[in-house]
C-alpha cells in the first residue's frame, strides 16, 4: 500500500514507521499491527488487513508469505530437463554443420572453386558467430541480484532499498525487476525467462547473446536452405521423355486428374533415383524452413520487448497496470550497445516518440 509523509526514527513515533490509513477503509480498523522491516529492521506500524506495506524509512516493500525452499526432486528433474534440451541443440547444430558440409559443398565446388570458397567461408563464419553466441548465453551468469547492505537500521540509508522485496527462496534482498528462477536457484536481474534450450535464464547479462543467438541461428538457417535448394536441383535425377511430355500438357492448359496423378507418380519414381546426398538435402531444406518459422516468431517477440523497454515476465506481472513506458528505437540502441546518435539516420516515423501503455 502506499505511503503519505513517512517518518523515520528520529521523529515522534520513536522507532516506528507509521503507514497511514487509506482514505476508503472503515474507521473500526486499528492501526497497532507491528511488524518488522526486514529491510532496515525498524517496526512498522500497519493496518490489521494489510498483506502488504511499504517501509517509509529505507522504501523495502515487506509481503507476509513463509520461508519457502525448492524441492530437490523437482531441481533435479529440471536440471535434467536443462541438459537433454542442451544437448538436443548443440547435435542439431553439429549435424547442420556437417551434414551440411558433406552434402552441399561437392555441389558447389563442382560448379566453380572460388564459388565454393566464398560459400565455405560464409559458411564457417556464421557456424562460429552461432556456436560462439550459443555458448556466451548458456554459460554466462544470467545476471544474480547485487550486494546490498539490510537488516540494520543504521547501516541502511534512507531510501536505500526502494521498492526491494524479500526473496523467501533465497532469503536475500530481490531488486525491482528481479525474478526468482526455481530451475537456476537464484535471482535473476530482469529476468526474461527460462530457456530449457540453453539450460541458463535469460537475464540482463546474456540477453544480448540469447537475441545474438537467435539472429544467426536464423540466418544460417535461412542460408541452408538456400543452398540446399540450389543443390538438391542440380543434382536432381532428369526426368524421362513421358513426364517432360506431361509437364508440356500442363503449360498447354490441359489439366486432367490423371495427368496430375502420373506427374505426381513419376516425380516420387525420381525421387527414388535421389542419392544419399540429395535426400539430406531435401532434410535440411524441410528442417530449415520449419526452425527457422519458429525462430522467426521467437526474435519478432524479443526485440518487441526490448523495442518496449520490457521483458517478457515484466509484461506478464504488469498487466495492464504497468507505468508509462516509453515505446522507443533507441531502446533497442541501448540493447545492442550501439550509439544512440545513429537513430538520427533513421526515417521519421521510426525515431519519433511512440505511444506509451498505461
Amino acid at each position: 500500500m502506499d505511503l503519505i509523509n513517512p517518518v523515520g526514527p528520529s521523529s515522534s513515533s520513536g522507532n516506528y514507521v507509521v503507514v497511514p490509513v487509506e482514505d476508503d477503509t472503515p474507521a473500526s480498523i486499528s492501526l497497532d499491527h507491528k511488524q518488522f522491516c526486514w529491510g532496515c529492521g525498524l517496526h512498522v506500524l500497519v493496518p490489521d488487513y494489510a498483506s502488504s506495506f511499504k517501509c517509509g524509512w529505507c522504501g523495502a516493500i515487506t509481503k507476509e508469505q513463509s520461508s519457502k525452499s525448492d524441492d530437490n526432486k523437482w531441481v533435479r528433474w529440471r536440471w535434467s530437463r536443462d541438459r537433454f534440451f542442451v544437448s538436443i541443440v548443440v547435435l542439431f547444430m553439429a549435424f547442420f554443420i556437417c551434414a551440411g558440409i558433406w552434402a552441399v559443398y561437392p555441389v558447389i565446388f563442382s560448379v566453380s572453386y572460388l564459388y565454393g570458397v566464398i560459400h565455405l567461408t560464409i559458411a564457417a563464419i556464421l557456424s562460429l558467430c552461432t556456436l560462439s553466441s550459443f555458448c556466451i548465453a548458456a554459460f554466462q551468469p544470467a545476471g544474480s541480484s547485487p550486494i546490498v547492505i539490510w537488516g540494520s537500521y543504521p547501516a541502511v540509508e534512507k531510501g536505500a532499498l526502494e521498492n526491494y522485496t524479500f526473496c523467501h527462496y533465497c532469503s536475500k534482498p530481490k531488486p525491482p525487476r528481479a525474478h526468482h528462477c526455481r530451475s537456476c536457484r537464484m535471482c535473476v536481474l530482469d529476468m526474461d525467462h527460462h530457456c530449457p534450450f540453453i539450460g541458463n535464464c535469460v537475464g540482463a547479462a546474456n540477453h544480448r547473446s540469447f537475441v545474438f543467438f537467435l539472429i544467426f541461428t536464423l540466418l544460417s538457417t535461412l542460408y541452408v536452405a538456400i543452398m540446399a535448394l540450389f543443390s538438391v536441383f542440380s543434382i536432381w535425377p532428369p526426368l524421362n521423355r513421358r513426364t517432360l511430355n506431361r509437364i508440356t500438357e500442363l503449360g498447354e492448359g490441359n489439366w486432367t486428374f490423371q495427368s496430375l496423378e502420373d506427374k505426381f507418380l513419376d516425380f516420387l519414381g525420381s525421387v527414388l533415383l535421389l542419392p544419399i546426398r540429395g535426400l539430406v538435402l531435401v532434410y535440411l531444406f524441410m528442417c530449415s524452413v520449419s526452425v527457422g518459422s519458429g525462430l522467426t516468431a521467437l526474435l519478432w517477440q524479443q526485440l518487441y520487448y526490448v523495442y518496449t523497454g520490457k521483458t517478457y515476465l515484466s509484461r506478464l506481472s504488469s498487466g495492464d497496470n504497468e507505468d508509462v513506458t516509453e515505446k522507443d528505437c533507441q531502446n533497442i540502441m541501448r540493447f545492442f550497445g550501439l550509439p544512440l546518435g545513429v537513430t538520427m539516420y533513421l526515417p521519421s516515423f521510426m525515431k519519433a516518440q511512440k505511444s506509451h501503455d498505461k
